[in-house]
């Protein structure tokens, strides 16, 4: 009655080739261990389900246990079986982190009554709906498998954590690191360099001993290809020499553990060591982040470490950072943690080098506080990405945050690490309430060795998870899509800006590769999704500064009259919440060409106007009463905080804060454009429609403009007869005078229309320059600012010195009981939000915001 059937019975003793494929493809990535007969076939398994039911419904599931023991796997085989085997299998491979393997093409069997009416039994089942079915928070039943969270392999509250997986090339050693959490009791100052640091003179090792070197580090030329748990296969060999009794000094180093980086050490003298750092796998650059063990200390003795290949020509180095120490034994009977340690700081440049590419130095002096103590070195505090899964399984086994915390996997790495995605909302009780809900995205370690990006997320999880009045307002209006680490494989090999890949993924943002860029493929789609979902208010990628001190954002330029300026009043109001941390002078909205891959202007060309990255020093502080001073884990996890307490002011219904933010930056560029004037020794009167200025060149970093070859010719015969002529100094400012009177200001010119603005004359007076509007009815002259700030405000600021000023009042608070929050007063009077169904906020008298002056 049924040939095909009958055809495909008498068959089933022949091999099917794409199980054959499939056993030695799962078998080599070492998932399969049991006989390749014990794989049944797949046309007399499906036989069996669809002619069944009762079978499948039984739960005896006869030698595929055997294959498939974890109960992850059982469940699998309670999918619908209007699915194909193919689907089964290639499932089952993306749950278990395997490359996917494309099957041949088969036509798709349309599914049978006698099918359905097995799917409606399956349906039936306790066991099936207790992990199928689907019951929303509205009560409605939505029969479908689900989210993701069920088809990868996930730790469980009790579960043990993923260990994580290293490319093949990596030798790992067998050691769990930890280092406790610390802050110091005293503020740690910069170095104040004295003149007199020396400059140890580059040895090498002819004259060196090497005792300590990586052999097998995959450089440029090589390619991730695959990864194990554990690195590479074999023996873990010692690479640090061999003591030679209790008398020998040498110390031992040591950095293939997570996030570690050092590739060789070299003795040249009895406590002085010359250090090479590992390059970012697969590439030939990237030398800046560090971390390293050594063991075998003395006490009273002056080490001196110079690192010899760093690749960056500034650093904070120069102007005061110091390296971070971690001391194994004051950890452990003192509970003291990392600290910043070292004298004779000094960053040069590498005259040893080989031509091509030039190298520099950082060289300190330290002596460690412990005889035979095991110390460490970091470039920044480290957070590994074990931190991250220790982190979030006590969030995910927390009764209480794991009501409105859902963690999820966004996909795999190339090494197949998990790359989570968390969602953060207090339930919603109508499905009007969930739609008008807005989302906030924020990520994190997209370059891995930018750790503090790390520290900031850890503070903004911290108390958006806690049971603060505000983090449950926030939570009630928001969903916060919130992706922690964008790199998982580059942080656990060390890197300091690449993926696997050999790339910096923050340049790769519009890549069209998902095999290459998983990361950031998927994310940039989950943002497009949310997109069509609801509005994103704020997107946010935290990053490190390794050459500017202080916390700021980069942003966008908005081409929309609509919203002239409003791109940075979420800066500036967190300027305000941290005036001593978070420096609003040194943000800047200017898009680069270069930049055009970087999350911030993909998501801002993907419509969401408030896209940042915000970038977090490595150093420290200039600000305020933390000036000087080096930045702890507890400054950037209280940035975290204050991102959270900016955003209620910056979403608050009471429009007053934007408002008065709005005029202040528009009395900002005021005074930028007649600094500009005035730089040029001309003056312009400013009081009619000035706001058609584009923005980006007013902002435009001081540049020396690209010159033709014959300008470039001219310039070198005009100095070669300076110097032959050997002319006097007023020559040459007289000479850059009358350039630069030639050259055409560009600053006032329309970013929409830039022939309005052109200008008619071969040199143009700039007073003569009319600057058109674009529409009268909707001008955005800024008003007078005196208007907005009260007479005593005004007597204020006439007796005070120069600078930004906040009026502080206490911050509400329904819970005296709460444990208070480390440095996170807030710098504004609360009058956010006063309808909730927490009761109603007290309107507060709302304080003025003074005017900045820079110097």
């Amino acid at each position: 009655m049924f040939p095909a059937l009958e055809t495909e019975l008498k068959q089933e003793s022949l091999p099917d080739p794409y199980e054959d494929f499939m056993y030695h493809h799962l078998q080599y990535y070492g998932y399969f261990k049991a006989q390749k007969g014990s794989l049944p076939n797949s046309a007399t398994h499906q036989h069996v389900w669809k002619n069944n039911p009762r079978y499948l419904l039984s739960g005896s599931f006869g030698e595929r246990e055997d294959v498939l023991p974890d109960p992850l796997q059982k469940e699998k085989l309670l999918w619908p079986t209007c699915l194909s085997s193919t689907v089964h299998r290639q499932i089952e491979a993306v749950s278990r982190g395997i490359p996917s393997v494309k099957s041949p093409r088969r036509k798709s069997k349309p599914c049978t009554p006698s099918i359905l009416s097995a799917d409606s039994l399956m349906l039936s089942s306790p066991l099936l709906k207790s992990r199928q079915l689907l019951n929303d928070e509205f009560g409605k039943v939505n029969p479908c498998l689900r989210e993701p969270r069920d088809l990868f392999s996930f730790f469980s509250s009790g579960g043990p954590l993923q260990p994580p997986r290293w490319p093949v090339e990596c030798e790992v050693i067998k050691e769990n690191l930890h280092h406790i959490e610390w802050v110091p009791p005293q503020p740690e100052y910069f170095y104040q360099p004295t003149g007199n640091e020396k400059l140890p003179e580059i040895v090498g090792e002819e004259k060196g001993t090497v005792v300590y070197q990586l052999d097998s580090v995959p450089t440029e030329g090589s390619y991730f290809t695959s990864s194990r748990v554990g690195g590479k296969r074999g023996i873990i060999r010692e690479l640090a020499v061999a003591l030679q009794g209790p008398e020998d000094n040498t110390l031992l180093f040591e950095s293939r553990f997570e996030s570690g980086n050092l590739q060789k050490a070299i003795r040249v003298d009895t406590y002085e060591y010359e250090l090479t750092l590992r390059t970012d796998l697969y590439t030939n650059k990237h030398t800046q982040w560090f971390y390293f063990r050594v063991q075998n200390t003395r006490k009273d003795a002056t080490y001196r470490f110079t690192i010899v290949n760093l690749l960056k020509p500034k650093s904070l180095y120069t102007t005061g950072m110091k390296p971070l120490m971690y001391s194994q034994l004051d950890a452990d009977t003192h509970n003291i943690g990392w600290r910043r340690e070292g004298n004779e700081i000094r960053y040069y440049k590498n005259n040893t080098g080989d031509g091509q590419q030039p190298f520099y130095c950082l060289t300190w002096t330290i002596q460690f506080p412990h005889d035979q103590d095991t110390c460490f070195f970091a470039h920044f505090y480290p957070y590994t990405y074990t931190d991250l899964q220790c982190y979030l399984l006590s969030v995910a086994s927390n009764p209480v945050q794991s009501q409105f915390c859902k963690l999820r996997t966004l996909c795999r790495s190339l090494a197949g690490n998990t790359v989570y995605l968390l969602t953060i909302t207090n339930p919603s009780r109508t499905p009007q309430e969930a739609a008008a809900k807005k989302a906030v995205v924020l990520s994190a370690r997209v370059h891995p060795g930018e750790s503090n990006g790390s520290w900031i997320m850890k503070g903004f999880l911290d108390f958006i998870l806690s049971n603060s009045p505000d983090a449950q307002l926030l939570r009630d209006i928001f969903v916060f899509k919130v992706v922690p680490m964008l790199n998982p494989d580059g942080v656990i090999v060390g890197n300091y800006r690449c993926s696997l890949a050999g790339r910096d993924l923050n340049r790769h943002y519009k890549t069209i590769l998902k095999e290459s860029f998983p990361c950031i493929w998927y994310t940039r789609n989950m943002i497009k999704r949310l997109l069509e979902e609801r509005e994103v208010v704020l997107y946010c990628d935290f990053h490190g500064h390794s050459r500017k001190n202080n916390i700021f954002l980069y942003g966008c330029n908005s081409n929309d009259r609509k919203y002239w300026l409003h791109e940075r009043v979420f800066p500036l109001m967190l300027s305000k919440n941290a005036p001593d941390k978070f420096s609003f002078h040194s943000c800047n909205f200017k898009v680069q060409k270069c930049k055009e891959g970087t999350g911030r202007v993909v998501m801002w060309r993907m419509g969401i106007l408030n896209s940042y990255t915000m970038e977090s020093t490595f150093g420290g502080s200039t600000l305020g009463n933390k000036r000087d001073t080096h930045f702890t884990t507890e400054d950037l996890k209280s940035l975290g905080y204050h991102v959270c307490d900016t955003l209620l002011d910056f979403c608050d219904p009471d429009r007053t804060k934007f408002m008065q933010c709005l005029a202040e930056l528009k009395e900002l560029l005021r005074e930028e454009i007649h600094k500009k004037f005035n730089e040029l020794g001309q003056d312009m009167d400013l009081e009619g429609s000035w706001s058609d200025i584009s923005l980006s060149d007013i902002e435009s970093r001081k540049k020396k403009p690209l010159q033709t070859r014959k300008q470039r010719n001219e310039q070198y015969q005009k100095n070669s007869l300076m110097r032959e002529l050997k002319l006097i100094d007023d020559v040459p400012e007289r000479a850059g005078f009358a350039s630069t009177l030639q050259k055409q200001p560009t600053f006032f010119r329309n970013s929409e229309n830039a022939s309005s603005s052109t200008m008619r004359n071969e040199n143009p007076r700039l007073n003569e320059v009319v600057l058109h509007g674009r529409d009268k009815g909707t001008s955005l002259d800024p008003p007078k600012m005196t208007s907005l700030i009260p007479t005593k405000s005004r007597e204020r600021m006439q007796t005070e010195k120069p600078g930004f000023t906040v009026s502080c009042s206490p911050k509400r608070s329904t819970n005296p009981s709460q444990e208070p929050v480390p440095d996170m007063k807030p710098n504004w009077s609360r009058n956010r939000y006063p309808a909730t169904k927490r009761g109603r906020a007290t309107m507060t008298l709302y304080p003025s915001l003074h005017i900045y002056t820079y110097p």
